[in-house]
């Protein structure tokens, strides 16, 4: 049988199509239960605690006969395809003043709270491949791709994966302060490289 431990900075989509990040599987310090510690990509980024064969278990299909996902949370990589009727909305929802202050993330483990969670929208595909992106020059093309499409909640979204916070303005202003500020990293990037 194949191993599905989740591994730290994995993506996954839960069943009722919303998006996670694994920050680690833990041990709980009385039992010794194996938990996995997962983060939303959508709202306030909530931080939850699932145990590791809960996270791990295939879908109650007698409970959700119409599910076609086989397993409760399925890894996502960059060559996943996301169909049409999995994606249900536009996009993650996040701006960085909504973010929890440093500190302030309480891990949430009650059944209600686990529940909440999984009760949202699909990622925008674009985002995805934003997220995915393993050099500036990527995101900053896939940004430059989006010039028709882009919606303040994207720019949101992306200036979270930037770790910078886009000051209030018109949306187009918006977006080239994000494509100055990867093109200003991309040199940074590229001075040091010379050094």
């Amino acid at each position: 049988m194949m191993d599905r431990t989740p591994k730290p900075g994995e993506l996954y989509r839960h069943f009722k199509n919303k998006l996670y990040q694994i920050v680690t599987v833990a041990t709980h310090s009385e039992t010794g239960e194996k938990l996995v510690i997962y983060q939303a990509l959508y709202d306030n980024f909530g931080v939850y605690a699932r145990p590791l064969d809960m996270f791990v278990s295939e879908v109650d299909h007698e409970k959700y006969p119409d599910v076609k996902q086989k397993y409760r949370f399925e890894r996502i990589t960059p060559q996943t395809k996301q169909t049409d009727t999995q994606v249900k909305s536009e996009a993650v929802r996040q701006s960085a003043a909504k973010m929890p202050e440093a500190g302030s993330v309480q891990v949430q483990t009650s059944k209600a709270q686990v529940a909440d969670a999984d009760d949202d929208q699909a990622p925008n595909p674009q985002l995805i491949k934003f997220l995915d992106a393993d050099t500036l020059e990527e995101k900053y093309n896939i940004l430059v791709s989006m010039s028709d499409t882009i919606t303040d909640r994207l720019l949101d979204d992306m200036a979270v994966v930037m770790d910078v916070v886009l000051p209030e303005a018109p949306l187009m202003e918006r977006y080239e302060d994000l494509k100055n500020i990867i093109r200003t990293r991309q040199h940074y990037e590229f001075a040091n490289r010379l050094r």
